[in-house]
């Protein structure tokens, strides 16, 4: 029969409705449950895509021995990560303080059933000894016997962990000047940990960090205007997208990035595909295409957002979760390839081009006997250097391995639309439709926005939609994304109604998410409450909500003349100034707060037809800047709030050039215009 898991919505939590583990959703009833029985809550947490927790649940919640012990002993709970953030962040947070090891999925913990503290904790266990880990029947069984006779020590060790947590948060510098110097800091620790052989940062398991790509860029970006150009990071940011574009992070034949690399060189990828990182890696190859117009960047980020709208889109136009590691039961088995299947698709001389073009006629690089499809730098820059003819039968040869592909089992999606992620995805959706010149992307991002605004929206933001259900109250990035997201939409085409809706989101941030002490909390202050309410300002693989939150501040308070959000975004960087001088590297979008305090964002307002409008536009938007903001606005867009409405065309084109609280006179001739953009 099927456990109380049959009734949510999330892809994840229905894989395990039919598990004999009496699993149960995290909300109160559940909650009383625990404790009017007085037994622990073991506390699962993973997502749809994630492979081990695919693998413990085969292993162990599919088995009714485990399931029978565990049901004995537990009140067992099954969480979505990406339904349930703040629990995610919570108790990954206390699983690396308790055991001082990094977290991970499946996330496995035992909590009390009264304050629902921690007293052990996990992420995968196998169900026999094997890797150096106890069996789980072991842990649940050794476990339960703890809490039964140690009520006391947990009680301390969880008030303890309690407040760690706590301290997590830090406290403002209000007295600190704030200098360039965790920039220069970052910048420094980012050339000692470059992998100059495979590009990228660190060692395996190697994820992107697009975060600190992109602080490279605006760096690099900034020197350049300078007149000190800062070629290290030029060339750190553009052989890292390079050799990721051509290793096996990338889907060569649909497009997209994989969440990260097992291997230092990004050869064979953990294979399941996130909304979330792809958003981040059309942002970044869509600005430094423009930025360096570099071929191969604008076209993996145009099969990127390709593969975004052709895989990922609801009809109605919100955009999917996830894309799973696993098809047909094996990580991979989607993506890879052997010669004879090439063969048996393609006429011999394209099978020959495909083979050489995609290392088929190396060792075989996936388990010893499949291929992972990749492209070596010399295979680049032979196929660059072919004939167009070449190119063009190679195209041909992979469209037609795609299509083959397609007939295979798919890797399982899951289709809740999360408000956050599509915030960032309509983010990048507009800045690659600036940049690629392709108008297309932005209406496919507005499309996103209206169905956000319609199903999640009345005032609050809901942070999940599944099967006609919106659910769980917004979290901070929900809101921050998607007023990031918006402001980004806005500088591709003009909707008041956006501004108006990116208003009341930081309106609502500041509200219910400030901290008086400067900065913003994870939750609202009418959210559930847990045992810790945290205040995240790293980047992770999504920028910190703190930090994001913050730049869309300052954007609408420089736009609109607010000092309101200027002085919330001042604090937020304040806030996070200590944590920001110790560890700049791993804050790399606060950097950016950073960097426009000392030097504020330059701000274009365009007024005028909209015959006339859409050139000028391009020509605000055609060199690349650390921090320009350019916002074309019709004459019939009336009654704007702020400095805006004092922004008017007169009856002619008008461009208002402003960096902080110094603004040019307003220019209305184009060569002139043109000409100040350059200076």
């Amino acid at each position: 029969m099927a456990n109380a898991l049959a009734r949510e919505t999330s892809p994840y939590l229905l894989q395990h409705a039919d598990n004999p583990v009496d699993w149960h959703p995290w909300n109160d009833e559940t909650l009383a449950l625990a404790r009017a029985s007085g037994r622990p809550i073991l506390l699962s947490i993973g997502y749809s895509a994630c492979h081990w927790c695919h693998v413990m649940a085969h292993e162990s919640f599919e088995d009714p021995e485990t399931a029978r012990v565990m049901n004995e002993l537990y009140v067992n709970v099954k969480v979505d990560r990406e339904e349930r953030p703040d629990l995610d962040r919570i108790y990954q947070t206390s699983q690396q303080l308790l055991s001082g090891r990094p977290g991970g999925w499946p996330l496995t913990m035992f909590l009390t059933p009264e304050g629902h503290l921690p007293i052990f904790a996990g992420t995968y266990f196998p169900k026999e000894p094997r890797y150096g880990m106890p069996a789980f029947k072991e842990v649940l069984v050794r476990v339960a016997a703890y809490f039964r006779s140690h009520a006391e020590e947990i009680r301390r060790n969880g008030d303890a962990l309690v407040e760690a947590l706590g301290k997590l948060n830090g406290e403002a510098d209000r007295a600190a000047a704030l200098d360039a110097a965790p920039l220069r800091e970052a910048r420094r620790r980012l050339g000692e940990s470059f992998d100059s052989h495979f590009g990228g940062f660190g060692g395996a398991p190697k994820f992107p960090h697009t975060s600190d790509l992109d602080f490279l860029l605006r760096e690099w970006l900034r020197s350049r205007a300078r007149g000190e150009e800062d070629g290290g990071a030029r060339r750190m940011l553009t052989f890292s997208l390079t050799r990721m574009a051509l290793a096996g992070l990338y889907d060569h034949l649909g497009g997209g990035f994989f969440r990260y690399s097992i291997d230092r060189e990004w050869r064979i990828p953990h294979f399941e595909k996130m909304l979330y990182d792809n958003a981040a890696m059309l942002a970044i190859y869509s600005d430094a295409y423009a930025a360096t117009g570099e071929p191969l960047f604008g076209r993996v980020a145009g099969e990127t957002a390709d593969w975004v709208l052709r895989d990922m889109r609801d009809p109605r136009g919100g955009f999917y979760a996830t894309l799973d590691a696993d098809s047909a039961g094996e990580e991979g088995k989607f993506y890879l390839w052997t010669p004879a299947e090439i063969d048996a698709l393609l006429d011999p001389d394209s099978a020959a081009l495909v083979t050489r073009r995609f290392g088929l006629d190396e060792p075989a690089n996936f388990e010893g006997s499949a291929w992972h499809l990749q492209i070596s730098a010399d295979a680049n820059r032979s196929a660059l250097a072919a004939d167009p003819a070449t190119f063009e039968r190679l195209e041909r040869a992979r469209s037609r391995l795609r299509e083959a592909r397609e007939q295979r089992p798919w890797p399982g999606r899951d289709e809740k639309i999360l408000a956050g992620w599509n915030g960032f995805m309509i983010a990048a959706l507009a800045r690659a439709s600036r940049h690629l010149h392709r108008p297309e992307l932005a209406v496919a991002a507005e499309r996103a926005l209206d169905f956000l605004c319609t199903e999640l929206w009345d005032g609050r933001l809901r942070a999940s939609y599944k099967d006609g259900r919106a659910r769980f109250a917004g979290y901070l990035d929900d809101y921050a994304f998607l007023a990031a997201g918006l402001v980004e939409l806005l500088q591709c085409r003009w909707r008041s109604s956006d501004l108006e809706l990116a208003v009341a989101l930081v309106d609502v941030v500041l509200e219910h998410f400030a901290d008086p002490a400067g900065g913003f909390f994870f939750t609202a202050d009418d959210h559930e409450r847990l045992i810790h309410r945290p205040k995240p300002l790293a980047d992770e693989a999504m920028p910190s909500g703190n930090a994001v939150a913050a730049l869309t501040l300052s954007d609408l308070g420089h736009l609109l003349g607010e000092p309101r959000y200027l002085e919330a975004a001042a604090g937020t960087l304040r806030a996070a100034l200590p944590a920001i001088s110790q560890y700049p590297q791993a804050h790399a979008t606060l950097l950016e707060v950073l960097a426009r305090e000392l030097e504020p964002p330059e701000l274009i307002v365009i007024r005028g037809t909209q015959a006339q409008l859409e050139r000028w536009r391009i020509a605000a938007q055609a060199e690349p800047r650390a921090a320009r903001l350019t916002f074309a606005i019709p004459d019939d867009a009336t009654a704007l709030p702020g400095l805006l409405g004092a922004r008017q065309s007169v009856g002619r084109t008008v461009a208002y050039v402003c960096s902080g609280t110094e603004c040019r006179a307003p220019i209305d001739d184009l060569a002139t215009f043109e000409a100040a953009l350059t200076g």
